[in-house]
């Protein structure tokens, strides 16, 4: 009988990388092949009994052997209706963590930018003008003593929430279980974050959405989607929030109604929004939302980052570790939430 856990590598990690994987145990029988549909890897995924993967994962029937899929990005909801996820007891994992410098930094970005009209001087500067009342076109909002509202209180939202901190704001948060702040088997990268969740000033049940946004100069919203969380932000909830309030999404489009935060940009119900995803990938190019003056538009980047395959592969080589052991894995997928 083989004593190996034979694990299939999908994405292009570095030697050094697949060194540190394949280093965690002798128990461990690495394999790397690049894929981008299932017919890349037909012939070594009946074998594995662990797979990194992005977007490629097989039917149960084609992986009979397998017992963990650890994903190469934060979110599951892609994934909900594939068989090997709704069928199976596989254990899934995610890669949430690894994005929250990143993201944490564009969020914080856009914040300024929309405070300090960044897209007007830009503008301004590709028209060659200098506006005579440029104290009025460009008079900013301080992010001091701004309160900031976090939608969803994972990795993410800890870090923008640590950042937000330093900036002097006051910091809200909505989170699920609002009677336990602190974050558990969750990965979070040294000296980054909020882990034992002491730095929101309230946090907020989602049952108190609309009040949460009331209180809000700015909005941020970092949760998974779900079943729950889909058109989170309907109409009634953009009413809710302030006329001079800013709305950031660097989760998943689906979260907001995006007509009704189109009909609330144009009607200047809120004062505008940095959007990094949307319903429609790629947006495309007739939506309102590429024209709107107080909209900036990025187009899905915000996870973007150098370190993203270093820090996969830390993160990946613990839960190796963790697996091999037998004990719980980090970022370990509850199929009650979805996340």
């Amino acid at each position: 009988m083989d004593p190996a856990i034979k694990v299939l590598v999908t994405m292009p990690f570095q030697e050094v990388q697949l060194r540190k994987l394949a280093g965690v145990s002798p128990q461990i029988a690495l394999t790397q092949r690049e894929a981008r549909t299932i017919e890349d890897i037909a012939d070594s995924i009946a074998e594995a009994h662990v797979l990194y993967t992005w977007r490629v994962l097989p039917y149960p029937e084609q992986a009979p052997n397998l017992r963990w899929v650890q994903l190469h990005q934060a979110g599951i909801d892609q994934f909900l209706d594939h068989p090997l996820y709704s069928g199976t007891d596989v254990i899934f994992t995610t890669a949430s963590g690894i994005h929250a410098i990143n993201v944490g930094e564009h969020v914080l970005g856009q914040m300024l930018a929309l405070a300090h009209h960044f897209r007007r001087m830009v503008e301004d500067q590709a028209r060659g003008t200098w506006p005579e009342k440029r104290w009025k076109r460009y008079l900013p909002r301080e992010l001091f003593g701004a309160t900031v509202g976090i939608i969803g209180y994972g990795s993410i939202g800890r870090q923008v929430a640590r950042l937000a901190q330093a900036f002097g704001m006051t910091v809200l948060a909505v989170k699920r279980d609002a009677r336990h702040p602190a974050e558990e088997n969750s990965y979070t990268i040294p000296g980054t974050g909020d882990p034992e969740g002491i730095i929101p000033d309230r946090i907020y049940p989602p049952e108190a959405l609309h009040s949460f946004l009331s209180e809000c100069d700015f909005v941020v919203l970092a949760a998974p989607l779900t079943q729950q969380t889909r058109a989170l932000l309907d109409a009634r909830a953009l009413r809710a929030m302030k006329p001079d309030a800013f709305l950031i999404n660097v989760a998943r489009g689906a979260l907001v109604d995006e007509g009704a935060l189109i009909e609330a940009l144009e009607g200047q119900q809120i004062a505008g929004a940095a959007l990094d995803t949307f319903s429609e990938e790629p947006l495309p190019g007739d939506s309102p939302l590429w024209r709107l003056p107080n909209t900036i538009i990025s187009p899905h980047v915000s996870g973007f980052t150098p370190c993203y395959n270093e820090r996969a592969a830390d993160l990946f080589a613990e839960n190796l570790r963790r697996f091999v052991a037998g004990e719980t894995l980090i970022n370990l997928v509850d199929r009650k939430r979805n996340y």
